[in-house]
């Protein structure tokens, strides 16, 4: 990271960053070019190991991609505002943030763990625990990034 004193190092504090933002653009490799895609997501972090949920339809590009390699790359980012000083005649601005990166390998979650990885992704947005229905959950596929490295990186202007 070329701007080190603007690394995150902490774990937990990565992951509280992480837990803080509400949109995931996952990246699939597709054909040599990256396939964006911002997806919601719920997260589980069990002796230091992220794992990132998400969910679809059942069928898909991302699927397909998905199936032909299944490395991944991530990017999160929360806690953003534009900051602008004048001085003078002369204005600049600059942007505060927080931001994890990172990269893993996609999985499908099987049909015995969807209910746990479904309740994570609600978990994430409400506060408290909603019921969801089972007639959709059995027409929606749910798939996991399995985090093997992640970074974090925080500006705040003083």
């Amino acid at each position: 990271m070329r701007r080190s004193d603007r690394e995150i190092k902490d774990f937990d504090s990565i992951v509280a960053v992480m837990q803080k933002c509400d949109v995931c653009r996952l990246a699939l490799n597709n054909d040599g070019y990256p396939y964006i895609l911002p997806l919601n997501f719920g997260l589980t972090v069990a002796d230091g190991r992220i794992e990132l949920y998400f969910h679809g339809a059942m069928e898909g590009l991302k699927y397909e991609l998905m199936e032909r390699d299944s490395r991944a790359g991530f990017e999160m980012d929360c806690a953003r505002r534009l900051v602008m000083e004048q001085k003078g005649e002369i204005c600049s601005c600059t942007m505060e943030y927080e931001s994890v990166i990172g990269r893993g390998h996609m999985e499908i979650v099987p049909d015995e763990e969807k209910h746990g990885a479904l309740q994570s992704l609600m978990e994430h947005y409400h506060e408290n625990v909603l019921p969801f229905s089972e007639a959709v959950a059995a027409r929606t596929k749910v798939f996991k990034l399995v985090v093997e490295s992640v970074t974090g990186k925080a500006r705040k202007k003083t």
